[in-house]
């Protein structure tokens, strides 16, 4: 496994592996990395000659400062869970080196993919994430990269992203990664208790009875059900949103031709999840 910190020396070494023909998968993760990214690096594997996995804490993505400075860096043990994962080359950048100018997001057409869910909670955020994916792009220039659908809004803009500049990249998506309660794999699971754990498991539960059940509501009443249960547990709900799988509007009513994905935020404690399902 090759560890690369400078961008210049990364584009030149994968460059030469295309010469040889060479695909390239990409998986850019934060670190703190758990099951979930290493299914992702995995997937990668399976479909590429050689696979890059950046690790990197975006600060332009953080709209809360302390947020940022308390999300997880352990740079050691990712690093021994990748090569235990056979991963090719790992990219360990420093701020600079990925904002050479200050870190200042791009501003970046997103279509409205930003309007709701967490464009609405987490202002800034996207414009954020797809600055630095797109210097990624610009530095790993992957055959294919590789993105959770627990992030599916981030998949969706992403993909957008891509087109809109003609960056020739295949997007890869994986399914939700899962612990044994249901609650999606996530590094800020690590903030929580075991007890803490358990509980925001609830969270997988009612996505589960929103996908049997959603026919006896329309989207709305479904939110407004979803709401109530919630009350009864101990999370906070910040939004439960149905909307459209490929403009991430809200849905008025059910439509069998678009499909209809669930969208859920909320807090165990201090630590902030989200999840998502397909209803149909």
């Amino acid at each position: 496994m090759q560890v690369f910190e400078r961008a210049g020396l990364l584009t030149s070494f994968i460059e030469n592996q295309k010469k040889q023909n060479h695909s390239v998968g990409f998986v850019p993760t934060m670190g703190a990395l758990h099951r979930g990214h290493l299914s992702l690096v995995k997937h990668a594997l399976r479909e590429n000659d050689l696979v890059v996995v950046s690790i990197f804490v975006n600060p332009t993505q953080f709209n809360n400062a302390a947020d940022l400075q308390k999300y997880p860096r352990v740079p050691e043990v990712d690093l021994k869970l990748l090569r235990e994962a056979q991963t090719d080359v790992v990219f360990l950048p420093p701020v600079k080196e990925i904002y050479p100018n200050g870190t200042q997001s791009e501003e970046i057409d997103l279509n409205g993919l930003d309007r709701h869910m967490e464009g609405q909670f987490r202002p800034g955020h996207f414009q954020g994430v797809v600055t630095v994916v797109k210097r990624f792009f610009n530095i790993v220039k992957p055959t294919r990269a590789y993105f959770g659908e627990k992030d599916y809004q981030q998949l969706q803009i992403i993909r957008h992203m891509t087109q809109l500049h003609k960056l020739n990249v295949e997007i890869v998506s994986h399914p939700v990664e899962r612990g044994p309660g249901g609650l999606a794999l996530s590094s800020r699971n690590e903030l929580m208790s075991l007890q803490q754990k358990e509980e925001a498991g609830f969270i997988h539960k009612a996505l589960q009875w929103a996908q049997k059940n959603y026919r006896d509501f329309n989207p709305r009443q479904l939110q407004e059900a979803l709401k109530a249960r919630f009350e009864k547990s101990n999370l906070k709900l910040e939004y439960a949103l149905v909307s459209d799988p490929e403009s991430l509007e809200p849905l008025e009513e059910w439509s069998q031709k678009k499909g209809a994905r669930l969208f859920i935020a909320a807090y165990m404690g201090e630590v902030r999840l989200i999840d998502n399902v397909p209803l149909f």
